[in-house]
């Protein structure tokens, strides 16, 4: 219930010094409007002459812009305080239906009026947080649009609840029926929620990102074309596309073939020679052949490794680099190519699994 005492939600200090100062109630009504435009005065007086220089001196636009959009805010907030005090005084049936009504359109007011800052603060911190990337790895361009659309949600139900409050209406039906709407969108779109909080923890931890080469766990291997909300999507090396959804992938090993120190792929080609082969001259070989491909880095440089003795053949192999993961097949295909070519031409063999073949015959007679 509303409370019957004029004045009832002033301050015990104010409304003393009102009683004091007058008994007409026109008169405490002008006074209680005078206080209230001379706050807005000062308020008006703070912001253009002290907090606007203030933060000038910062590095960031941040604050002048917070400053800007406060100083209305706040100069109305004052005026409408005011004219809710006045109301309550200058009509003292305070349970007089006009009365609640004029009262509580100014109680509506002032919550649209916070209402359209809090939302504009928001999106402006939030866009200044999206442009640091090193400092807020979780609120990115990708991901502002999200983050944006929960934050105006979170402010409008605020908005929603403090409206109610003001027109003293019943919130029990109202907040069952909110927990029974959540509850039940939860469970019917609970996919869709898990791919919208792996596709925002993908983006701030970032495993991979556009451009990259990845391989899955399943299998699947391409170039990254987009990272959404939703999925990732990635174009394989036959020109097909293939959308994943972010909980398989938040879920999946991932070999980030462009991840590192730097985006260049190494290949490795496996070379099997003769036991009678020179090593040295098969060494040479192998090196000359990555030198003249155009397509392997000169940084790092191209080197052999001997791995082993097999069972038929010395075990060797070349190591070189490319620029992008994506010429890995290209330049396999050349240099083994070339490797072929190239022993070919030396009189290096290449050995193959060899089996010899016994057959022993064994005549019993006799039986």
């Amino acid at each position: 219930m509303r409370q019957t005492r004029q004045g009832a939600n002033m301050p015990e200090w104010f409304e003393t010094s009102l009683q004091s100062l007058t008994t007409n109630a026109w008169a405490q009504a002008g006074l209680i409007m005078l206080v209230a435009m001379i706050g807005a005065s000062v308020s008006h007086f703070l912001f253009k002459r002290v907090f606007i220089k203030l933060t000038q001196r910062t590095r960031t636009d941040l604050d002048d812009e917070i400053i800007a959009r406060m100083h209305k805010p706040i100069f109305m907030t004052a005026l409408l305080v005011g004219a809710n005090y006045a109301l309550k005084r200058l009509l003292p049936a305070y349970e007089d239906s006009q009365t609640l009504t004029h009262t509580n359109i100014i109680q509506t007011l002032t919550v649209i009026v916070w209402l359209m800052v809090v939302i504009k603060l928001g999106s402006l911190v939030l866009n200044e947080m999206a442009t640091y990337r090193g400092r807020f790895d979780l609120v990115q361009p990708a991901t502002l649009p999200v983050f944006d659309f929960a934050f105006k949600v979170v402010v409008i139900g605020g908005g929603v609840y403090f409206f109610m409050v003001a027109w003293d209406l019943d919130l029990s039906g109202w907040m069952t029926s909110a927990g029974i709407v959540g509850i039940t969108i939860g469970f019917a779109a609970r996919d869709s929620i898990a791919n919208l909080f792996a596709g925002i923890f993908i983006l701030a931890d970032a495993p991979y990102k556009i451009g990259d080469y990845i391989v899955l766990d399943t299998g699947e291997r391409g170039k990254v074309t987009k990272i959404g909300i939703r999925s990732t999507r990635i174009l394989t090396r036959d020109d097909v596309e293939v959308t994943i959804p972010n909980s398989a992938i938040a879920a999946a090993k991932i070999t980030n073939e462009s991840g590192g120190p730097w985006v260049k792929y190494r290949i490795r080609i496996p070379v099997g020679v003769g036991y009678g082969s020179d090593i040295d001259q098969v060494r040479q070989c192998l090196l000359d052949i990555a030198n003249a491909e155009k397509l392997v880095c000169r940084n790092p440089t191209a080197r052999v490794r001997f791995r082993g003795f097999g069972e038929f053949a010395l075990r060797l192999e070349l190591l070189c680099w490319v620029e992008e993961p994506e010429l890995r097949g290209r330049v396999q295909d050349k240099l083994n190519s070339q490797v072929f070519k190239t022993f070919a031409k030396h009189g290096i063999e290449i050995p193959f699994p060899k089996r010899d073949l016994t057959i022993k015959r064994e005549m019993i007679e006799g039986q």
